[in-house]
């Protein structure tokens, strides 16, 4: 079979070679943004004057006709044509005839691939911010139902301070906020176009990028046609970004997956995202928030590979390049699919309060309020610090709690205790008693859910404008 490349070429290579060198096994995910990015290519070139209006009709029937098959699973791709680009101008040309062949005219696939990547990425980063917003209104919405379930915070892992659970929960809304914010800082570099770029040097044509550009819905075109077709740093970064966003789910799964355990019942998790064992009847295992913290490392990966590969590219397109594909849309399916499961695990959560609460009463996490109480009736609180310590070790000593001791083991201690202390030591009053900006405190919690939500409602508004 000739190649659609093969003038200069007087062998054609094996089967086994060309299975090898072949991308269409993935890249035809990219089938309908390839056909978008023809069809901008097709009205510039006509515009320009490149084409005959006819022709240029005749092309477009013809890429509709493909697009509407390609949405109908209809399409059949060959390894014998290596990528999607190849294949959609076979099939085109088999569409309309020879006159298909013209659509090539004034472009390479170095500048057509990249093009599509940056459509399919500029989408699918769009899809990725809303479904962000979509978790963070459900930890938004957990959170104002449990702004006074009381569980204790942990430095080490080990219990360090009552806290309330809505403040936990909007520590993971802040870590996505930033996440949104940085997939959508990156739609200016997504937002550029490398079409027209060529293989490397642009065309003698006289064609208009500006135009091309524009019927796409770019923001700008890449100034200079070596960096637009070799260019894949706004792949790293959305998989830098990713990576990050799947850090902090991971992060997210490791507490929740302590939590259903039976040494903490904090949480139950629905049915829908839990599984059974096979052997142990009793079992009900988180599986869905491990198999986010598993994928994490899966998107780590992309971005290793991709990182690896670029650092020794020449300038400008290099086969290599093929291999940035899988990483992407492997990513793209691993961060829609854990965003939409953890959205619906942490809605249909069970929060035990009672447990958490409880956890709050058998443990030393009150420590810092006698310190501070001390330090508030003059002692420096380095020597408050030591003085609470040692009561802490008479507890351990007598098996008890702080709350155990006589207010005579307390005076012992220092004579600033009076019997006032033990409201200090109340779980729910050292919580509320958190009113610094960004604490704990159920006042600040209400603010900071305020201020969630308002943020969250007002980009929604203008995001939904942009897509």
């Amino acid at each position: 079979m000739k190649k659609l490349w093969g003038g200069r070429f007087q062998k054609s290579p094996e089967k086994w070679v060309d299975e090898f060198g072949a991308s269409i096994e993935f890249d035809q995910e990219l089938v309908e943004e390839d056909i978008e990015g023809s069809l901008a290519h097709v009205k510039m070139l006509s515009k320009c004057g490149i084409i005959e209006q006819n022709e240029a009709e005749a092309i477009e029937g013809g890429l509709h006709a493909l697009l509407k098959k390609a949405k109908n699973g209809e399409l059949s791709f060959s390894s014998e044509y290596e990528d999607i680009h190849l294949n959609l101008e076979k099939l085109l040309i088999d569409e309309i005839g020879p006159t298909g062949g013209k659509l090539h005219t004034g472009r390479s696939r170095n500048d057509q691939v990249a093009t599509d990547m940056h459509l399919y990425l500029r989408k699918h980063t769009k899809l990725i911010i809303k479904e962000i917003q979509e978790l963070q209104h459900i930890l938004i919405k957990k959170a104002e139902k449990n702004v006074e379930t009381i569980l204790p915070g942990y430095t080490h892992l080990q219990r360090a301070q009552p806290i309330s659970f809505a403040h936990h929960l909007l520590a993971y809304f802040w870590m996505l906020q930033r996440d949104k914010e940085r997939m959508e800082e990156s739609l200016k570099r997504i937002g550029l176009s490398p079409l027209g770029c060529g293989a490397l040097a642009g065309t003698t044509f006289p064609i208009d990028r500006e135009y091309s550009a524009e019927l796409l819905g770019f923001d700008g075109i890449y100034e200079n046609s070596l960096d637009g077709v070799s260019d894949r740093d706004f792949i790293l970064e959305f998989l830098a970004n990713s990576s990050i966003m799947m850090m902090h789910l991971s992060r997210f799964c490791e507490e929740i997956i302590l939590w259903c355990s039976e040494e903490f019942k904090f949480v139950e998790l629905d049915d829908t995202y839990a599984t059974g064992s096979s052997m142990m009847p009793q079992k009900k295992n988180p599986d869905m928030a491990e198999l986010i913290r598993g994928k994490t490392g899966r998107t780590y990966g992309s971005l290793m590979s991709l990182l690896t590969i670029m650092k020794g590219m020449p300038l400008a397109y290099n086969k290599d390049l093929q291999e940035d594909k899988e990483g992407m849309f492997d990513t793209v399916q691993t961060v829609h699919g854990s965003l939409k499961i953890f959205a619906g695990m942490i809605d249909t959560m069970t929060v035990n309060e009672e447990k958490m609460h409880q956890s709050t009463k058998e443990d030393f996490s009150n420590a810092t309020e006698l310190a501070d109480y001390l330090a508030k009736r003059g002692m420096p609180f380095r020597e408050a610090h030591e003085v609470v310590g040692k009561l802490v070790y008479q507890c351990i000593e007598k098996k008890v709690y702080l709350k155990d001791l006589s207010l005579e083991e307390y005076q012992n201690a220092s004579l600033l205790f009076e019997e006032n202390l033990y409201d200090e030591l109340d779980p729910h009053q050292a919580v509320a008693r958190r009113i610094s900006e960004g604490g704990t405190g159920f006042a600040k919690v209400k603010e900071a859910i305020v201020k969630a939500k308002k943020l969250v409602d007002e980009k929604e508004v203008l995001d939904l404008k942009t897509l």
